[in-house]
């Protein structure tokens, strides 16, 4: 007698609850699209930028430059954000009063932590899981003129005035499956909520168009740009961490990378960290090894011994993200550490608007 034997993957026995999942997202949009459910103008222009798929589609450089466009049209701007992997996430927490930072990682976030390091001068950075009562409380407090909802994609409760949509080129639709078979959020047919697209990450994958055609199946009107999250800039961890802002000095290009001589052992906590590894790798850095921690970590001091340990061993210096950089001291870490800094590059296309089109949209 032969007996056969059937393998399924995880992906697949999950499909049902996926289904389940899909069911309960389609009954809520149609809530919203019926009228049912409301919807909030938050007393000024919003702009959404999120995604359709979980995690590492390149957004938090995008929202960063989303706010400086608006905040450099003269635009009193605040950042809303949920907030994840903060201690109280139901606590609303003022990051960042524009003019200085006032939250770690552990009470704001790591990711707006960073945000807010990064638009010292330029905006304030509000965490609340109710983005429309923060909305309200930050426009009576500061008279706020512009907000940027950070991972707005899916709360629909806000209404915005634009909505942007990342698609990241290494996973564009999330495998085809909804959470949590897949990395849907919600079903492909939402794209046609979209105003904007754009396509990130374009310098790890050549495959744009095909990408821009799938999209215009669903929403052949909203404009579509590419972009690539670049590593433009390195500074040292002790100087980033004491210098906000956009002017904090950083190491010359020279100095990071570029030689055999200088070794990296590279470490993240991001739902992506290949697409890390890969920027530093573009960018010509010798990685020699590469750890990885889950989304929104929290650095234990084992953690930061077997760094130090692996750094030593391999006669290398540390390299990291910002969004991991908010959650080390250099003098616990005691090891020397370097901080890539990521920036939205838009990239030319014939097929596309260019840059100044985007900025265009985002003041206008």
């Amino acid at each position: 007698m032969v007996y056969t034997v059937w393998f399924m993957d995880t992906g697949t026995l999950l499909i049902p609850f996926g289904m389940l999942y899909g069911l309960g997202v389609g009954v809520r949009n149609s809530l919203y699209e019926r009228s049912w459910l409301r919807t909030h103008h938050l007393g000024a222009r919003t702009v959404s930028i999120g995604n359709i798929t979980t995690g590492g589609t390149g957004k938090t450089p995008l929202v960063a430059a989303v706010a400086e466009m608006l905040a450099d049209s003269g635009e009193d701007v605040c950042i809303l954000t949920r907030g994840y992997g903060r201690e109280n996430a139901k606590r609303r927490v003022l990051v960042s009063d524009r003019n200085a930072l006032l939250a770690d990682a552990a009470t704001g976030g790591d990711e707006p932590v960073e945000l807010a390091r990064r638009l010292i001068g330029k905006a304030y950075v509000l965490a609340d899981p109710d983005r429309v009562a923060a909305a309200r409380w930050a426009k009576d407090a500061f008279g706020i003129t512009a907000f940027v909802l950070d991972d707005g994609f899916q709360h629909r409760r806000a209404r915005r005035d634009l909505d942007i949509v990342c698609i990241d080129t290494t996973d564009p639709f999330g495998g085809e499956r909804l959470l949590p078979a897949g990395r849907l959020r919600e079903p492909l047919r939402g794209l046609r909520r979209a105003d904007v697209f754009v396509i990130t990450r374009t310098e790890l994958s050549p495959d744009t168009e095909s990408i821009a055609a799938r999209l215009r199946e669903y929403n052949p009107a909203a404009p579509i740009f590419f972009a690539s999250a670049t590593i433009t800039r390195m500074a040292d961890l002790g100087t980033y961490l004491s210098a906000a802002g956009p002017a904090a000095p950083e190491l010359p290009p020279s100095a990071a990378t570029g030689s055999d001589a200088v070794r990296f052992v590279a470490f993240c906590g991001l739902a992506k960290p290949e697409n890390f590894f890969a920027g530093l790798r573009l960018r010509g850095c010798n990685i020699v090894e590469t750890v990885t921690f889950p989304d929104h970590h929290r650095y234990t001091p084992a953690d930061l011994s077997r760094l130090r340990g692996l750094a030593s061993e391999s006669a290398a210096t540390l390299v990291t993200t910002a969004k991991d950089a908010v959650k080390l001291d250099p003098y616990t870490l005691g090891a020397p550490c370097l901080v890539a800094l990521a920036s939205t590059v838009f990239n030319p296309s014939p097929h596309g608007p260019d840059a100044a089109a985007f900025r265009t949209l985002i003041t206008t």
